[in-house]
């Protein structure tokens, strides 16, 4: 976001409103970033460069993303916990939740996961 730097958050687009945010997280230094839908609203390159974003930040703080766009959650998860009616549904890697019988009937149907 350096081209953007002199503009007002008030002009920079949703997903660079979202970047700047997920800076100031950054800038506080917290090992641990709770995030809800980040990509809700975004376009598609932006979700790209977000996933990228998170990917970068592995390993220096731990991630906990809360969100429905699976090709997201595929390109950027580790562990993967799907919640359903108020209970853990399944744990495991984008593989296994991909083919897990009950995520598939609450969730995926046949499709499995798209790509972000």
């Amino acid at each position: 976001m350096k081209d953007e730097l002199a503009k007002p958050a008030a002009y920079l687009s949703h997903g660079q409103t979202q970047w700047l945010e997920i800076g100031m997280l950054l800038a506080q230094d917290a090992d641990l970033i709770l995030m809800d839908e980040p990509t809700a609203g975004m376009t598609v390159q932006e979700t790209r460069k977000t996933a990228d974003l998170f990917l970068r930040l592995k390993g220096k703080h731990t991630l906990i993303v809360v969100e429905h766009d699976m090709g997201f959650v595929k390109a950027i998860g580790d562990l993967i916990s799907v919640m359903h009616l108020g209970r853990v549904l399944a744990e495991g890697t984008a593989a296994e939740i991909e083919v897990h019988p009950e995520v598939k009937r609450a969730y995926l149907g046949s499709g499995g996961i798209t790509n972000a």
